[in-house]
């Protein structure tokens, strides 16, 4: 199978993902008057910002690597709009309702398992040297996943 990917391309996706991840999180949590949310969400930006730590920090280990491309710019013009439109788009927050925190919480859970998907799906068009670094990526990714689904089950007990 042709390798498409380097696995530093994956940071930098990731760290994309990371960002847009942070934005919303934060913007949802500026959005609620319930203090309790808005920390919450707050933690959840914060986690967010932590990831993209341990992504840079992977990033400057390795090689930089730059894809032939027709066009300077296009094949990482591609991979930021796939992270801006797919996994948190822009302005989603305003698209959930302003004090449905479930809501809210199920949304991050459906985009962190895109993220999870995403990196379990590109692990064939990478080298195989390159797996254990992208399994680190994953490992992240389930933390979040595993995070939000327990806030929800905390949530939904308190509604009952």
């Amino acid at each position: 199978m042709a390798i498409f990917f380097n696995i530093s391309e994956i940071y930098q996706f990731a760290i994309k993902i990371e960002e847009n991840g942070e934005i919303f999180y934060r913007k949802v949590a500026q959005n609620t008057k319930n203090k309790e949310v808005s920390d919450l969400f707050i933690f959840l930006a914060d986690e967010e910002v932590r990831h993209k730590r341990i992504f840079e920090e992977h990033l400057s280990k390795i090689e930089k690597y730059e894809p032939p491309e027709i066009y300077p710019g296009e094949y990482f013009a591609y991979l930021k709009a796939y992270a801006e439109e797919l996994i948190f788009p822009k302005n989603i927050e305003k698209e959930l309702k302003r004090e449905d925190i479930l809501e809210a919480i199920n949304f991050g859970i459906r985009r962190e398992l895109d993220s999870i998907m995403y990196y379990l799906e590109i692990k064939d068009l990478i080298p195989e040297t390159q797996h254990l670094e992208l399994d680190k990526i994953i490992k992240e990714e389930r933390s979040h996943f595993v995070r939000l689904s327990n806030l929800k089950k905390q949530m939904e007990r308190k509604e009952v």
